[in-house]
């Protein structure tokens, strides 16, 4: 009888035991994160910079967008090995010196002023336009602009150069080219093998930009 007792106890307890909830661990869900506003934000950020810019020295605003792509991801703090600072990645003795220049002002900026992105935008964009201007016989659009990104890069001078020493009959052989035939001589005859990579690159920017 003791024997079946203690089963019968046994048999209790277990039931029991049963009929007690099991508690389970708690899912945590976390919200999306928003990395394509990440990437955007920037973007949006200088957007009034950009199109400000673009409108007072009469320049592409996509194109200076595309730029910013290429030199910096849009990273205000970005400084390279060459000392280019900023944005658009200029330096002070050059760019920045030939920017204030056209602006009327004497010298040339800071690293301060560079890494500022309204001031950085400004010279950069002005730059730009100096190279438009430089590259001005050129008529077709596409071709201008494909031009002025290998200048910003390269010079101006070195680009006409590698048409022919003569700026005239460098601008004439261009004008004889159609956009695509102009990218294929970037690749085969400008002496700066950086040229046509970054081309491409900003091509490439300027296509995805809205």
């Amino acid at each position: 009888m003791k024997v079946n007792a203690l089963y019968l106890l046994a048999g209790l307890l277990l039931a029991g035991c049963a009929k007690q909830p099991v508690e389970r661990p708690i899912a945590l869900v976390m919200p999306p994160q928003p990395q394509k506003l990440l990437v955007e934000a920037p973007k949006g950020i200088y957007g009034g910079y950009i199109h400000d810019s673009a409108s007072i020295y009469g320049v592409d605003e996509k194109l200076v967008k595309a730029i910013i792509q290429v030199e910096s991801g849009f990273n205000p703090r970005a400084v390279s090995k060459s000392n280019a600072i900023g944005l658009m990645q200029l330096k002070a003795s050059t760019a920045g010196r030939d920017a204030y220049r056209l602006k009327g002002r004497y010298g040339q900026p800071s690293a301060k002023d560079l890494k500022d992105p309204a001031t950085n935008i400004d010279l950069g964009t002005a730059y730009i336009s100096i190279l438009q201007r430089q590259l001005s016989g050129i008529k077709n659009p596409e071709t201008l602009r494909y031009a002025i990104a290998v200048a910003y890069v390269n010079g101006a001078g070195a680009l006409l150069r590698s048409f022919s020493s003569d700026r005239g009959y460098a601008i004439s052989k261009i004008n004889r080219l159609t956009p695509e035939e102009f990218s294929r001589h970037i690749q085969q005859k400008h002496p700066q093998p950086q040229a046509p990579r970054y081309l491409s690159k900003v091509k490439n920017a300027y296509l995805a930009m809205r």
